[in-house]
């Protein structure tokens, strides 16, 4: 009689099953969209002096575009913390961070990319176009980027956290260098 045997299997993967549920940690939900601040999540970062959570805002409605929203839709992007310039190598501990770059749209962005493309597609690294005007330079970086993903974004809030004041620069979780 097999019956008795396939029912105590079955009940056992039942129990085994509700033991894995009860031991089971509650999620940490990162984004919701729900308007609170994700300064928490970087406060580790160069937390060199105590920096305050901003009191949680009344919650606003964020409406998102029906389509996706195009590169001339992001631009421009103004970094006035940022301009090119020499950075000096400096160790930092930033565990299971992904590696990124810093650029902007100049002549010593471009010649650094260009001597740096083989590590930074080694590292898979996502680009941060912190000082661009214009779609055609965007798209020009893009093409010298030789398909690593660029996003023109304000790099203010970095600068301020790892007292950055030139670029470009690659950012790991070891470290910065130029």
């Amino acid at each position: 009689m097999r019956f008795p045997v396939v029912l105590s299997q079955i009940t056992f993967v039942t129990a085994l099953s509700f033991s894995a549920i009860s031991w089971a940690e509650e999620l940490t939900v990162v984004a919701d969209l729900g308007g609170e601040s994700t300064t928490v999540y970087f406060d580790s970062i160069n937390n060199q002096e105590v920096v305050s959570t901003p009191e949680k805002q009344e919650v606003t409605t964020i409406v998102l575009p029906s389509a996706p929203l195009s590169v001339s839709a992001m631009l421009p992007v103004n970094t006035p913390e940022l301009t090119p310039g020499k950075v000096d190598a400096r160790t930092l501990s930033l565990p299971g961070m992904t590696s990124i770059f810093i650029i902007g749209d100049d002549e010593s962005s471009r010649r650094w990319l260009a001597l740096r493309l083989n590590t930074l597609v080694q590292l898979n690294a996502v680009g941060l176009v912190v000082n661009i005007t214009r779609e055609e330079a965007f798209n020009d970086l893009r093409k010298h980027a030789e398909g690593l993903t660029l996003l023109p974004v304000s790099g203010s809030d970095l600068a301020k956290r790892l007292g950055l004041s030139h670029y470009p620069l690659l950012l790991t979780e070891k470290g910065m260098e130029q």
